[in-house]
């Protein structure tokens, strides 16, 4: 064989062997600036929704602060109707029988009594 011939196609394997690794390197290239795209839009994407989520607890917290101060009050007033009651009760507990010697015409009358404070405005 021709020595020309020998190189030319030891030139032309080596060209090759040289082409077909730069485009698996700029494929491989091209990949990873994909991916490292992808990885900004997820990294991003959780920073958001980590912003979001951390605004809404704000809120929650804020929500959460109003309500009990309503409820606050509530109770107060819940305590004060509370003390009436518990009044009210000591009175009927420590009232004497209506009809003495008979239990229910007793309780017939506290029963009359309470309808009627009931039906009063």
């Amino acid at each position: 064989m021709n020595p020309v011939l020998i190189a030319l196609v030891v030139s032309l394997a080596c060209n090759g062997l040289l082409g077909w690794l730069y485009l698996g390197q700029r494929d491989d290239t091209v990949a990873a600036v994909a991916n490292a795209g992808q990885a900004t839009e997820q990294r991003d994407g959780a920073r958001a929704a980590a912003s979001a989520c951390s605004d809404a607890l704000d809120d929650l917290r804020t929500l959460a602060d109003q309500r009990g101060r309503e409820a606050s009050a509530a109770r107060t007033a819940a305590a004060g109707r509370s003390d009436q009651h518990k009044q009210r009760a000591d009175q009927i507990l420590s009232a004497p029988p209506a009809v003495p010697g008979n239990v229910c015409a007793s309780a017939q009358a506290r029963i009359d009594g309470w309808l009627k404070a009931r039906a009063t405005p």
